[in-house]
């Protein structure tokens, strides 16, 4: 408390402390030397953070006022939930809903029905006492999840399920207590069970429906602004934690469903969620977990037998119980006994839902203080264990993912990006971040090239600025990037100079201007700024016209012509698109022709990748503007065009860029150049019946075009 005495300012600092500035001090240092200390023996900074709980808690040297953190603490557990949403990889959340229904189902009634037994015939507990203390059993934590993101195993399909299935056994265990308080209330009737089927229901519509388009509307108006992209999240997380509350369950059921509702929204390469989880692991988690250790009272275990053993039964049965729902999800799917151990440590954890139901018990008269003791022990002894488990396990399962990775390429990728104004800028480097394989060391190369004229000097201060920001913008993503200035003769010289030398894998280019009759007559001989770059630089390249955030894409519709499948850059360009998909979390619709989907099922075979994909039948490039009912405003048309003179070039392409604008203004576009070289028909081992006379008939053409424009010309000098 801060008293103003004249000129001086007085704080109170008697223990214990409460004083907000001192207190926000003291656990600021505790989150930065904790870790840093158990670090060097080899101790999960979160068993650091829970034991500095409690020493500094009401139950250790009390240091700071009870409840002075609580706050923070509640946020940080929303945030820990909300991350296990925001994370998850939906497409094999799709694909393993129904193992995540087994798991919830093992990891909920497992613990209940081996509690119901434990508490009737050896603890004695009444009916009421017995449902509730049972029904904590099956609740868990995700205490170690931080631990589990930080080794990057998200992906992985048991850390998919154990969060599946912890949202399920939550669920039903806060259903339950809504049910006990209900009956122990004395409310239980009709009326009771009519509110909450209906509160529940309207609950879910509005997080899973009405948020994710009023999440796509914010992201649409509000382009620019980071800050307010940030508040935004936050706001939506904690309204939807109070919407939890007001239909009856905890808000932890709500932080979980709005992170699944803005899944999709914000890809994980973005600079919100780098801002997110920076947020959520520097200030908000570590707090939770200072909070926990906090409720720990080491001195139950003194105050007579009855209390030890309940706390030693309760501690072994919470585990027991949580490592059988492991164990038997192991056997039901095949899954290793490194999965099986990381289920089980990160839904071997009790705090939260644990600690809210046993007081919500004990405030009710349910239960004595030997359980409210036990249990505090409980919640100790498990989350040690918990991070202790999905530390060690996590490590091996991190080991074993990163061997399975296929090796695509034996040359590392290089991303080029030209930029030539700032408005551009943004959104080009978004879809390079996004696109980029995160495994690669190699860094993002924003492109300025300056024309070499009298102004050159000037023109250079000028980009240097534009690269300053693009550095400043995707640097907030912790990638590498790297600008790059050329000074040459044209634009076109400047970036084919810039991928040979920087031996550039990728180009990703802004669309073109609209071009002149001339240009679109003599584009062989003058060419647009396009075409010379098409001409001189045979790397991958993606043309974009991005009218709004990529993050904000329903549907991905990518359509390929005939022969696409021989081109030198077909896996690596559809390696992109996959990446992109699971990026912006959108599905996928592939136009394509019978021989081309076979090339690309082959793909997803080989690698056994899970990609949420949709073909449609499509031969003829010519039928593109055809596809107009497949594709919403909110689609992102991508077309993969091809260099003049190759295998899967058509006369059609070459006003591609006009045409697409013309036909799809409002949508978000791509058009996809495949890596070429002068013998890739070769290197494909096409047979001869493939090839077609559209290159040649093209060029006669372009020729015939061409002799008509000089007679016109001659006969008017004449």
């Amino acid at each position: 408390m801060n008293v103003l005495n004249g000129t001086k300012l007085l704080m109170d600092i008697s223990l214990p402390l409460k004083d907000p500035v001192p207190i926000f001090s003291l656990v600021l240092f505790i989150i930065l030397l904790a870790p840093i200390i158990l670090r060097k023996f080899r101790i999960p900074s979160i068993i650091g953070l829970i034991l500095a709980g409690m020493a500094i808690g009401d139950h250790g040297f009390k240091i700071i006022e009870k409840g002075s953190i609580d706050l923070f603490g509640k946020a940080g557990l929303l945030y820990i939930m909300f991350l296990a949403g925001l994370e998850l990889d939906m497409t094999e959340f799709r694909k393993n809903r129904n193992r995540s229904l087994v798991f919830g189902a093992f990891t909920f009634f497992i613990p209940l029905i081996s509690g119901y037994f434990v508490c009737t015939y050896l603890l004695h507990f009444n009916f009421m006492a017995t449902l509730l203390v049972s029904s904590m059993f099956a609740t868990h934590t995700l205490v170690a999840y931080p631990l589990a993101s930080r080794l990057g195993i998200t992906k992985n399909e048991a850390v998919t399920v154990a969060v599946g299935g912890t949202i399920i056994t939550d669920t039903a265990v806060l259903v339950i207590l809504a049910i006990i308080t209900g009956a122990a209330a004395g409310n239980l009737n009709t009326h009771f069970w009519v509110r909450l089927s209906v509160s529940l229901i309207v609950f879910g519509a509005i997080i899973l429906w009405i948020f994710p388009l009023v999440g796509r509307w914010f992201f649409k108006k509000i382009k620019d602004d980071k800050t307010s992209h940030f508040i935004f999240v936050l706001a939506l997380v904690f309204l939807a934690a109070f919407l939890a509350e007001l239909a009856g369950v905890e808000g932890i059921i709500g932080a979980f469903l709005a992170g699944l509702a803005l899944n999709q929204l914000i890809p994980h390469t973005s600079p919100l969620m780098n801002r997110i989880e920076f947020t959520g692991n520097a200030l908000f988690i570590p707090f939770f977990l200072i909070s926990v250790g906090m409720l720990v009272d080491l001195r139950v275990l003194l105050r007579g037998p009855e209390a030890l053993m309940i706390a030693g039964v309760l501690t072994a049965l919470a585990l027991i119980s949580k490592w059988c729902a492991a164990f038997f999800t192991q056997l039901s799917f095949g899954y290793t006994p490194t999965q099986r151990n990381v289920i089980f440590g990160l839904s071997g954890s009790h705090a939260a839902a644990t600690i809210a139901v046993i007081l919500i018990g004990f405030n009710m008269g349910i239960i004595n203080e030997n359980v409210l003791n036990g249990t505090v022990v409980l919640i100790l002894v498990t989350c040690l264990v918990s991070s202790f488990v999905t530390e060690s396990a996590g490590r091996k399962l991190a080991i074993v993912e990163a061997e399975r990775k296929p090796v695509m390429e034996e040359m590392p990728e290089r991303l080029l990006v030209p930029i030539s104004r700032q408005g551009h800028m943004e959104s080009l480097l978004d879809f390079a971040l996004m696109i980029k394989d995160p495994d690669a060391s190699t860094p993002i190369y924003p492109l300025a090239v300056v024309q070499d004229d009298a102004e050159a000097k000037q023109k250079v201060a000028l980009t240097g600025k534009i690269m300053e920001a693009a550095v400043m913008y995707a640097g907030a993503t912790e990638s590498k990037v790297q600008a790059v200035t050329r000074i040459d003769l044209n634009v076109s010289d400047g970036i084919a100079r810039a991928a040979k030398e920087l031996m550039i894998t990728d180009v990703v280019l802004g669309w073109p201007d609209k071009t002149t009759t001339t240009e679109r007559l003599f584009g062989s001989i003058f060419g647009t700024t396009l075409d010379n770059v098409l001409q001189s630089v045979w790397e991958n390249m993606y043309v974009c016209d991005f009218h709004y955030p990529l993050n904000t894409t329903r549907k991905l519709v990518l359509v390929m012509p005939k022969n696409a499948e021989y081109e030198l850059g077909f896996l690596h360009y559809i390696q992109k698109i996959f990446l992109l998909s699971k990026q912006v979390g959108a599905r996928l619709l592939l136009c394509c022709c019978a021989k081309t989907q076979s090339a690309v099922e082959a793909y997803l075979q080989q690698f056994k990748l899970n990609i949420e994909i949709t073909f449609k039948q499509f031969s003829n490039i010519e039928e593109l503007l055809k596809l107009e009912k497949d594709i919403t405003k909110n689609d992102l048309l991508m077309v993969v065009a091809a260099r003049k003179g190759t295998l899967s070039h058509h006369p059609y392409m070459d006003g591609m860029p006009g045409r697409l604008s013309k036909h799809f203004p409002a949508n978000n576009l791509v058009l996809i150049y495949p890596e070429q070289t002068e013998i890739d028909y070769i290197e494909a081992g096409v047979q001869p019946e493939d090839l077609t006379l559209a290159p040649i008939q093209e060029q006669l053409a372009n020729l015939n075009k061409l002799g008509k424009a000089v007679k016109r010309i001659l006969r008017g000098k004449k």
